[in-house]
């Protein structure tokens, strides 16, 4: 067997990352070797393989839902934002150079489509499905023509399509409807039916309505999956929170001590990687927030300044909103500070910078005896050490070189008093090195704190994985779903007037 299928969505943040990691658990667990796969990817949240390969962290995280190890096969092509028209294009795991929006679509875009085919055939002859993902919705008729990651890929590789749409923001029948009426005949021929997500209710009040979307689309809804609260894990395109929101829609347990800890996360311009936060939010009695405003640093904890893809725009942003003055004031009083690789580059002396924001020499906080040079190579490792008496390991991804001239040694960054640098990623995700860290933040915020002696990330992932898989195999209609996998869409869809414009 070497089924497959394309999770498209009605719109961006429809659900389609999770449903794809929910349906890769899913087949697992019943025996089916299963890879997930995303063409084309643009997020700030990335990983880094064990070849030292960047894909999307959304794509490692289905690579775990299907107990498989991720590699830059199942994310070929990356595009990490810069700004709002730039964006820097990793192919295979390695950066290849920066490019405006109408560069890319302009050309490049369609060069990539052989090489991303090329990675989907090799995955798909290696495993018994692949469970690929689109992005944004398959109905931009102004991106079809250089389209590579919805009906691009799906009409080259002959994949049947499952249409994702979040019924929770309504107008879900219609969006159903006008994604398919918007493609071509040959694009419909592959839409296989619809799936809706995030339902509340009572899901036969909705049935008729199903039934009327396929007496007017000839195609079928597969599953109604209900709403839950805290699945939203490695996303893409932003967070799924409010800033001043709790992180990740999370509920904070009681904490074991009498104290709670709050954790302020200084919402950064291109701020990337913030996933490196939810194994503190895993925390019983830790409370994170995103933060975009000084007064809100008051009674914070610990501060975290997190990783960026624009280290010079954060650094100017926060000394614009006077978060820059409200960090120094909270080291000044020996208040725990955290900087996660752009933002330990924005705690030290200076920075050099002629390849990210071409802006010469900056001065950092100078918080942290470090020197920042920016080279055109960038940093891709999964590094493995020491910290706080616990083994740690984490990845890096960064341009900037850090020259570390004092202080005490922290995971290769440095530590003064309370304060912390680090270009590790997902160093925190390591049980023992979070729980004696919290400790040392306790502390120095004379807090009586007390992590729990049980917390493991790694299981909380995994019973989030489950979940996912739960909703599939509970709510969708998995004999139809899987046929659909095994044997593509039925034949015989009719066409839905008025089709993709000439």
């Amino acid at each position: 067997m070497s089924g497959g299928l394309l999770v498209a969505g009605t719109t961006s943040d429809a659900g389609k990352s999770v449903v794809t990691a929910g349906i890769c658990r899913w087949l697992v667990r019943h025996g089916v070797k299963v890879a997930p796969f995303k063409a084309q990817n643009m997020s700030l949240n990335s990983f880094v393989t064990r070849e030292g390969a960047e894909i999307g962290r959304a794509q490692a995280m289905q690579a775990q839902a299907a107990r498989v190890e991720p590699t830059a096969l199942m994310n070929p092509v990356l595009l990490k934002p810069g700004s709002d028209r730039s964006s820097q294009v990793v192919l295979m795991g390695r950066p290849v150079g920066e490019m405006t929006a109408r560069g890319y679509h302009g050309g490049r875009q369609e060069a990539l489509l052989t090489t991303v085919l090329d990675c989907l055939a090799e995955l798909r002859g290696t495993y018994d499905a692949v469970i690929c993902e689109g992005a944004g919705s398959p109905a931009e008729i102004n991106l079809r023509r250089t389209d590579i990651v919805n009906m691009g890929i799906a009409r080259n590789a002959r994949l049947p399509v499952l249409v994702v749409g979040d019924i929770d923001r309504g107008g879900v029948f219609a969006s159903f409807f006008g994604t398919v009426a918007l493609l071509s005949r040959e694009d419909q021929e592959f839409v296989a039916g619809f799936l809706v997500n995030k339902f509340r209710g009572d899901v036969s009040l909705l049935e008729p309505g199903l039934d009327m979307l396929h007496g007017l689309t000839g195609r079928r809804t597969y599953g109604v999956l209900p709403f839950r609260h805290g699945l939203g894990i490695d996303e893409e395109d932003g967070l799924r929170v409010s800033l001043r929101g709790a992180v990740r829609e999370s509920q904070v347990a009681s904490p074991v001590g009498e104290d709670v800890l709050r954790v302020a996360v200084c919402a950064i311009p291109l701020m990337s990687n913030f996933t490196d936060v939810d194994a503190l939010a895993a925390e019983p009695g830790v409370v994170v927030r995103f933060v975009d405003r000084a007064e809100e640093l008051a009674d914070a904890d610990l501060v975290v300044v997190p990783g960026t893809r624009g280290t010079v725009k954060a650094l100017e942003w926060l000394r614009e909103r006077g978060l820059a003055d409200a960090i120094l004031r909270q080291a000044a009083e020996g208040r725990p500070v955290l900087g996660i690789c752009g933002g330990f580059q924005v705690l030290g002396e200076h920075i050099e910078d002629e390849v990210e924001s071409r802006a010469g020499h900056v001065d950092g906080l100078g918080l942290l005896p470090v020197r920042v040079r920016f080279a055109r190579e960038k940093t891709l490792t999964r590094p493995v050490g020491e910290a706080l008496g616990e083994h740690v390991e984490g990845y890096e991804i960064h341009h900037g070189v850090a020259e570390v001239m004092g202080g005490e040694s922290f995971l290769d960054g440095c530590r003064v008093g309370a304060v912390w640098g680090t270009h590790w990623h997902g160093s925190l995700e390591a049980d023992g090195f979070r729980r004696a860290f919290l400790r040392e933040v306790a502390a120095a915020a004379g807090r009586r704190f007390v992590p729990a002696a049980d917390t493991s990330f790694a299981a909380l992932r995994e019973e989030q994985l489950d979940r996912l898989g739960d909703l599939i195999e509970e709510h969708a209609d998995t004999d139809a779903l899987w046929r659909l996998i095994e044997s593509g869409a039925p034949q015989g869809l009719p066409f839905i007037p008025p089709g993709a414009p000439a």
